[in-house]
């Protein structure tokens, strides 16, 4: 099968290229999909260039453990292992797995659901950690309810993208922070304001918030919590990678702050899963989401797909089209 490929940490347009390998094993408990299509997130760039140095023991200390990068795909399944359940062979699906930027990967049944008809293989490609990660930070961290005023930083981003419409379902009142080319992308997707942070100063504006989403971590969060109501909370998902440890220092901050201060929740790790999937799907059937996709490479581009989102400059979610059909 064809594959994108990397032997060692960097830049995704050095490190990166198409070959030719082995399908991956079916594990007893494991599905095999012929990948139609597979999103990128900024989480595959991180660990393509091995950033921060520090979470290379996870993926490997000298190189990558698995040289195929890629978990959101979206295609049918080639084959069910002897003791996975919930799924057979060719059902359409979408979900996390393993080595998505390839012609077939290995996903758990637990984690894949089905596509929703409504939607390209792409499409659903990008209802993966993205999407996941918004919804459980919307109703798990800061339960959100009808009502509430949100403000969402970063909301042309892949997750930005989600949480403006996730929220919306959830009858807040969305306000998005985004770009001056963004700003009619984001009142698209149905934001009731959204401020241009290249033309207005939001964090001197006097408005307050009950629910803060911060996907950028631009401004520290002494100066976000000003934007709070008294009981108003703010969740920081955003942080700057590179060297040793990254972003780690605000991480540890958040999670200090959020002991003495109850308006600062703590950092959180998203889990991918087949409820969460399944979530996802209803509100797309419901008409209530579709992501908002940017630009869809082929495999071929695949590097140059990656290179894309790590530059922060992708509008919503950028796919990669695996096959044809």
């Amino acid at each position: 099968m064809r594959a994108l490929f990397q032997e060692v940490y960097g830049e995704p347009e050095a490190v990166l290229s198409v070959r030719e390998v082995d399908r991956p094993e079916l594990p007893e408990d494991g599905v095999l999909v012929r990948v139609h299509a597979a999103s990128v997130h900024i989480g595959d760039c991180h660990v393509i260039r091995g950033v921060p140095k520090s979470m290379r023991a996870m993926f490997g200390l000298r190189r990558p453990r698995n040289p195929i990068p890629g978990m959101d795909l979206a295609g049918v399944v080639e084959a069910v292992g002897s003791s996975a359940s919930g799924v057979k062979v060719g059902d359409e699906v979408f979900g996390n797995g393993t080595g998505a930027f390839a012609e077939y990967a290995v996903a758990k049944a637990g984690k894949l659901a089905p596509k929703p008809v409504s939607l390209s293989f792409a499409e659903a490609a990008a209802l993966g950690v993205s999407a996941q990660t918004a919804l459980q930070a919307l109703r798990d961290q800061l339960r959100i309810e009808p009502g509430q005023r949100l403000l969402v930083i970063g909301a042309s981003g892949g997750v930005g993208s989600f949480a403006v419409q996730i929220a919306k379902a959830m009858g807040a009142e969305v306000t998005g922070v985004c770009s001056t080319r963004n700003v009619e992308m984001v009142r698209s997707l149905g934001a009731d304001h959204v401020i241009d942070y290249q033309a207005e100063d939001y964090i001197g504006s006097g408005e307050r918030y009950d629910r803060i989403l911060d996907n950028v971590a631009a401004y520290p969060m002494g100066q976000m919590r000003q934007l709070l109501t008294p009981e108003g909370k703010l969740l920081s998902n955003g942080a700057s990678v590179s060297g040793w440890f990254g972003g780690v220092d605000n991480v540890v901050k958040a999670l200090l702050t959020s002991f003495i201060n109850k308006q600062q929740l703590r950092p959180f790790i998203s889990e991918s899963t087949g409820a969460d999937a399944l979530a996802l799907k209803a509100l797309v059937d419901d008409g209530k989401l579709k992501p908002a996709m940017d630009r869809t490479f082929s495999l071929d581009e695949g590097a140059q797909a990656v290179a894309h989102v790590a530059s922060g400059h992708a509008q919503g979610k950028t796919a990669i089209a695996v096959s044809d059909s």
